[in-house]
């Protein structure tokens, strides 16, 4: 079917559009400057996430209306809105970290529900920092019209006396600051320096690692993720996606005909090749969510177990997303990773055609060390890592990529928050071989899950980055390094064995065997669970007191619905 002679009465829209009833309807449209074919085309949602929060969406507004042109020029009349984003470089270190995770699923519902009211008939969704990724796309596989994902690209780095440089030196620089090694004039200069252009934090942090997921579950057009938010030809992959979603919505071709499974798994599988966030183990749990698809943390940490890590790329490499975008781009390491059995190629993908149909032309550039063959891998297993043990029966995520030491024994140091560990770390009241325990940061118990960058830049900046663990219910950001277990679950304020534990429990973590735990019987622990009492939070009003009375455990991506499984009809069927 031709894009250009799509018949209204299977879409949404009609309910807004189309019969004698929808006259006052029509007058809304009319008194926006529409003409009564566009008002009797398909009306295409263009979400945007733009905000001057950050850098990460500034551009996103100029993009919309490129895309917006080339939903025109295939017949469609586009209606752009915009939705939140929390921006996580400026939410780290204090309070505010409490809502990140929060507007994940906020951006979802305000996206979902802008689409239900107005009767949207398909979704092009732009994107630019960590939670607002998934969380569109939640939204894409949530309400199942036919959609494209866009990301609004990353920034370009910093220069810091020839060395180039992003956001985490600059996390990391607090804490050489702390303990003398930089001066107040070198951090000044630097901070001035680290983040030059629009787009999101440039190396494999959370939201580079999403964007690659994009790519690899099939949402986004080949190459489109990679390229810098500076980059003119973000222009073309806007408008291309524009005239795409019209052609998915003239075939029918919907998200969960893309979001299967197997495309949960090449998915995974990017994650663990390019040393991605860990956030990505809470992120696709969610997607899959959406989808009624069961996929949890452990499901994720099977396809880390037997995936190469191949790209070189900060925080653990050496290069950012620029530079393989340069080399090839996303494309280029997913080629390798489907020809050496990594990828399902028959996977549907928003192009219309597979993922082994996209990567047929695309060849292996050898004048490149950006990506390295799937057979001559940096490491034999995943960039991430999945744990179990008798601290973490509902698992725990901790990533590699970079590191030389994978196992860590050590006694216990417990803060009950994320301000407590900080503290201690910047007065230097730790001692090396401890393993630090931020608990009480979990979905529930923080409320929202809080990364712990701040500290653990700062514990990397005085040079404590492989002499100290730590381990939280909470978060890491893809910015961090070192041996830094996160998700542990159950979380404290549920009763986990996190919340148990005790100054000088030696706490024992092998990312080689996959396991977490600490050397205390089992009727230690039984007897300090009937002591243990809930702690109140201070947060009992608002929305992130309404996420603590929804949120579900980190193993199942942290949901706050009961997701596609429960579904009696879906929004693209009304």
């Amino acid at each position: 079917m031709d894009a250009r002679t799509i018949d209204k009465q299977r879409l949404p829209s009609r309910h807004v559009t189309e019969g004698p009833a929808r006259a006052p309807h029509r007058s809304y449209l009319y008194a926006m400057g529409l003409s009564k074919e566009e008002i009797h085309q398909p009306l295409v949602g263009v979400a945007s996430c733009w905000n001057e929060a950050a850098p990460c969406n500034i551009a996103l507004m100029r993009q919309a209306q490129v895309v917006k042109r080339g939903v025109a020029s295939a017949k469609g009349t586009p209606r752009e809105f915009c939705t939140i984003t929390v921006t996580d470089g400026i939410a780290m270190g204090h309070q505010g970290m409490k809502a990140s995770l929060v507007s994940r699923d906020l951006i979802a519902d305000s996206v979902e529900l802008t689409m239900r009211g107005h009767a949207y008939d398909a979704l092009v969704g732009l994107a630019g920092c960590d939670k607002s990724l998934p969380g569109m796309m939640m939204a894409m596989v949530r309400l199942n019209v036919p959609s494209v994902f866009i990301y609004g690209g990353s920034i370009l780095p910093g220069n810091f006396r020839g060395q180039q440089v992003t956001v985490q030196d600059m996390f990391e620089a607090v804490g050489k600051h702390s303990v003398g090694d930089m001066s107040d004039a070198d951090l000044d200069e630097i901070e001035q320096v680290a983040c030059p252009s629009a787009g999101s934090c440039g190396a494999q942090f959370t939201a580079n690692t999403m964007a690659t997921v994009a790519e690899a579950i099939g949402l986004a057009l080949p190459y489109s993720c990679g390229a810098p938010a500076p980059y003119e030809i973000r222009d073309r992959f806007c408008y291309t996606s524009g005239e795409i979603v019209m052609e998915l919505l003239a075939r029918n071709i919907r998200p969960r005909d893309i979001v299967t499974r197997r495309a949960l798994e090449n998915a995974a599988a990017v994650v663990a090749a390019t040393g991605g966030s860990t956030n990505g183990a809470l992120h696709l749990p969610a997607i899959a969510h959406e989808a009624g698809i069961e996929f949890d943390l452990f499901d994720v940490a099977e396809i880390f177990k037997k995936t190469p890590y191949i790209a070189d790329l900060k925080p653990g490499g050496r290069y950012v997303a620029k530079d393989m975008f340069e080399a090839g781009g996303i494309p280029l390491l997913m080629k390798t990773l489907l020809d050496h059995g990594y990828l399902h190629g028959d996977c549907m993908t928003v192009t219309g055609r597979t993922m082994a149909e996209n990567m047929e032309k695309v060849a292996w550039n050898s004048h490149q060390d950006v990506v390295r063959p799937a057979d001559q891998p940096i490491t034999a297993t995943g960039g991430v890592v999945g744990l179990k043990g008798n601290l973490a029966s509902d698992g725990a995520i901790v990533k590699v990529a970079g590191m030389k030491k994978l196992t860590f024994s050590g006694p216990a140091r417990c803060f009950d928050s994320e301000e407590a560990c900080f503290k201690s770390v910047s007065e230097r009241s730790y001692k090396e071989g401890e393993v630090l325990v931020i608990r009480y940061e979990g979905p529930k118990g923080g409320p929202g899950m809080r990364e712990m960058l701040a500290t653990t830049a700062a514990l990397y900046g005085q040079g404590m980055g492989d002499k100290v663990a730590l381990i939280t219910d909470g978060r890491f950001s893809g910015a961090t390094r070192g041996f830094c277990v996160g998700h542990v679950g159950p979380e404290a304020a549920v009763g986990g064995p996190i919340g148990l534990l005790k100054d000088g429990d030696i706490v024992t973590i092998d990312a080689v065997a996959g396991t977490l735990d600490v050397a205390v019987d089992d009727d230690e622990m039984k007897r300090r669970a009937a002591e243990w009492r809930p702690r109140e939070t201070d947060f009992t009003s608002g929305a992130i007191w309404k996420y603590a009375q929804q949120v579900g455990t980190a193993r199942k991506g942290a949901v706050t619905h009961p997701g596609g499984a429960a579904e009696k009809h879906c929004y693209a069927d009304i």
